[in-house]
């Protein structure tokens, strides 16, 4: 059997640039670059006094549900397989009913912060403010009912 574990993992600055090249040229739904989604989220969990595993999560949180890196390629990235496993707690699957995913995140050591963040910055109202009415409300409830699932007031 081999160990799949890298010798050297990623540093924190090589997976931020790597989440950068990756969704580079992507906006969000306000238009902003995505990147600024992503640094937001890996900010939180670090203020939240996530460990640099989560950070890097954090950073790569919507990298596969965004086809900006496939799974195949997050398998043998030189990457923790806690940071592994994170990021594929909080990758939502086609098809993947809210509970089912939620219960995922609960049952991964680590993923809860990293949501947990994700949802804090998507759920900003000045982020929100900028999208149209029916947008902002059927978003705050889709935050709400996850946040809900996974028991974050």
């Amino acid at each position: 059997m081999t160990d799949t574990t890298p010798a050297r993992p990623l540093s924190l600055a090589e997976v931020e640039e790597l989440a950068r090249q990756a969704h580079a040229g992507q906006t969000d739904k306000a238009g902003r670059p995505y990147a600024e989604h992503l640094a937001a989220v890996a900010a939180g969990v670090r203020e939240r006094g996530g460990s640099a595993e989560q950070i890097a999560a954090a950073w790569l949180h919507d990298a596969v549900e965004d086809a900006a890196l496939s799974e195949e390629w997050l398998a043998g990235a030189p990457l923790s397989p806690a940071t592994k496993d994170m990021v594929l707690a909080v990758t939502k699957r086609a098809g993947e009913g809210v509970e089912a995913y939620t219960a995922r995140i609960l049952a991964t050591p680590g993923a809860l912060l990293v949501k947990e963040a994700d949802l804090a910055h998507n759920a900003d109202p000045v982020r929100l403010a900028v999208l149209d009415a029916a947008t902002r409300e059927r978003l705050t409830a889709k935050y709400a009912k996850v946040r809900a699932l996974l028991g974050l007031r």
